[in-house]
């Protein structure tokens, strides 16, 4: 039980700025960075469970541009801006590296190019355009889901990869992450998608997911020599963004309404 708890508090911890009760006096392990991705797609619901909960709250205050605004600002400063700072990172290294080792360098400067800024500024644009159009028939159910998906891709992102330096922090989830893991993430965030969507639906958009996250696995790992923790922080950011865009689409198709 000491371990379950130690596990989720350091994924809390590198999830959200919430801070947790007691979440650290505990001596982590290096398999405990393993294990703790198993709670990944958990605290995505439960990230995704605050912005149904906020936009229920203030649904009936605000027009629906401001509203999205909000919610996209409270989400962004819940999680501590850490992923989209993998975005912008990961945008310039791309756009300026020659080879893997230059964009490792480019990927370690703290400082962002334009390109990134720009990258940046799009993500974040395509994100409040599909938060501002999400049908109302699918709204909470893809509000609840987009913060789970994300955190899952990072869990079958960094699943048998190599990370392409001698050290860092993203280094310790990927040389401890165990088949174990990945099917306990995987089977959270199952039954979360089924039970909102049903069986069918929920296997369609894991599939896709799969396919999108180990497709840019493939690619990136060629760029960069392996996955490092901005390329993982990316992918969230980049699944989230699709499922906002791509989800309604996909459900329409599916001719689902709950």
């Amino acid at each position: 039980m000491r371990s379950l708890w130690a596990s989720f508090s350091l994924a809390w911890q590198l999830l959200t700025i919430i801070p947790l009760p007691g979440g650290s006096g505990w001596k982590i392990s290096s398999v405990m960075f393993g294990a703790s991705l198993c709670w990944f797609p958990f605290i995505g619901f439960l990230l995704g469970a605050s912005l149904v909960m906020i936009d229920r709250l203030l649904g009936s205050l605000f027009h629906p541009v401001v509203l999205n605004m909000v919610i996209l600002t409270l989400y962004v400063l819940i999680t501590g801006g850490l992923h989209l700072d993998g975005w912008a990172d990961t945008v310039d290294a791309l756009s300026g590296g020659r080879d893997p080792d230059h964009r490792l360098t480019i990927l370690r400067d703290s400082r962002i190019g334009a390109l990134g800024a720009t990258g940046l500024l799009l993500i974040l644009g395509l994100r409040y355009a599909g938060l501002l159009v999400l049908p109302v028939e699918f709204r909470e159910g893809l509000l609840f889901c987009m913060p789970a998906l994300g955190r899952w891709a990072m869990v079958i992102g960094c699943w048998g990869v190599v990370y392409p330096r001698p050290e860092g922090l993203a280094s310790q989830f990927i040389r401890t992450v165990s088949s174990r893991d990945v099917l306990v993430a995987t089977t959270v965030m199952g039954l979360g998608l089924w039970g909102l969507f049903g069986i069918g639906t929920a296997v369609v958009l894991m599939i896709a997911v799969c396919l999108v996250v180990r497709s840019a696995v493939w690619w990136m790992s060629k760029k960069f020599g392996g996955i490092t923790g901005d390329v993982l922080g990316s992918m969230n950011e980049g699944i989230e963004v699709l499922f906002l865009i791509s989800g309604p689409v996909l459900l329409g198709w599916f001719g689902f309404l709950k």
